[in-house]
């Protein structure tokens, strides 16, 4: 059974810094490609980050040059490091698991998330 399970979340001040981590169980993440979605309340859930299995990476525009995202396959682990952070960060962030390449989503066979981790900015 697949599982991602992610850690790291909670309350910062603005300017604050985060490590969020996405731990895989039952599958191995060398070759995947690594999505991280927040959500935002009352808000749909946006795709921020993504990691392919060759490595190159994905931000969107609010995170770029603050945010990180980075892989840890012996660990079977992937990071997003989150500096800078501002109170329109505050959301739950998941990782999830759909496809090979960022971008490219492989259909129901392989469509794995996390049940997600708190992100509070103060304002």
């Amino acid at each position: 059974q697949v599982q991602l399970v992610e850690s790291g979340g909670g309350l910062v001040q603005p300017g604050g810094s985060l490590r969020l981590s996405c731990a895989a169980s039952g599958l191995a993440l060398d070759y995947h490609a690594i999505d991280w979605f927040h959500q935002a309340p009352g808000k749909e859930r946006e795709e921020i980050s993504c990691i392919s299995g060759d490595g190159s990476t994905y931000y969107k525009d609010s995170v770029k040059g603050r945010f990180t995202i980075s892989r840890d396959n012996a660990k079977n682990t992937v990071y997003l490091q989150m500096n800078r952070l501002k109170p329109e960060d505050t959301a739950v962030y998941y990782c999830a698991v759909r496809g090979y390449d960022c971008g490219v989503v492989v259909g129901p066979g392989l469509n794995y998330w996390g049940r997600g981790t708190q992100v509070t900015v103060l304002s």
